[in-house]
């Protein structure tokens, strides 16, 4: 098993390589590679990320098959489907780092602003019921509802959201919230710029020496 802090450096090392262009991933998707998970897998860590086409989590972090556990949904929430999902990763799978990654310039943030600043949007059901759980984060901040717009509140919102999504995992999950007490998983917000390719994880996550 892989303990957080570890998971945390490996994460912290890939994106250094992905930013530089000194990527080795291509050499973790090799015949051999995957021979060796044809019995099984055991990722060292879990990445809840947003669906958005420009944050592909193993390129990011340049991790090859079987590295990372990614569940992928537009706003990186935490719906019921994601939580288990993660919670079969970190109990069945082992993994002892779960990473929500929230990113710059979210499409899914930005509608859910959009959405708070003029109640009468329409959008199907489906998509309201992202961006309903994307709303309390939104909704928090100063002078949303009454209309600030712009690039800095759309930053405020994404990272609002993620450490929501983080909160949700805690509270929501009765598994993660045991593993969290008594077996050394840890939970973290992070998010990328896809400006510049670069990760910056949040407040709370582990030392790596």
């Amino acid at each position: 098993m892989v303990l957080a802090a570890e998971a945390l450096r490996r994460l912290r090392e890939g994106n250094r390589r992905f930013v530089s262009g000194a990527r080795k991933g291509a050499s973790l998707a090799d015949q051999a590679r995957r021979r060796e998970l044809v019995a099984g897998q055991a990722p060292f860590a879990v990445i809840l990320g947003c669906a958005d086409s420009r944050v592909p989590a193993e390129i990011v972090f340049d991790q090859g098959l079987g590295d990372l556990f990614v569940v992928r949904v537009a706003g990186n929430v935490a719906a019921p489907s994601q939580i288990g999902s993660i919670e079969f990763a970190a109990e069945q799978l082992g993994a002892r780092l779960v990473v929500v990654l929230g990113h710059s310039r979210c499409g899914a943030v930005a509608a859910t602003l959009e959405a708070v600043r003029r109640p009468a949007t329409t959008a199907s059901s489906h998509l309201r019921a992202i961006l309903d759980r994307i709303r309390p984060a939104v909704e928090a901040l100063p002078g949303v509802a009454g209309g600030a717009a712009g690039d800095a509140v759309l930053e405020q919102a994404v990272r609002a959201n993620v450490l929501r999504t983080v909160a949700c995992l805690h509270e929501d999950s009765g598994t993660l919230a045991r593993l969290v007490r008594t077996d050394g998983l840890v939970i973290v917000g992070a998010e990328y710029a896809i400006e510049t390719g670069s990760v910056e994880f949040f407040e709370g996550v582990p030392e790596t020496g």
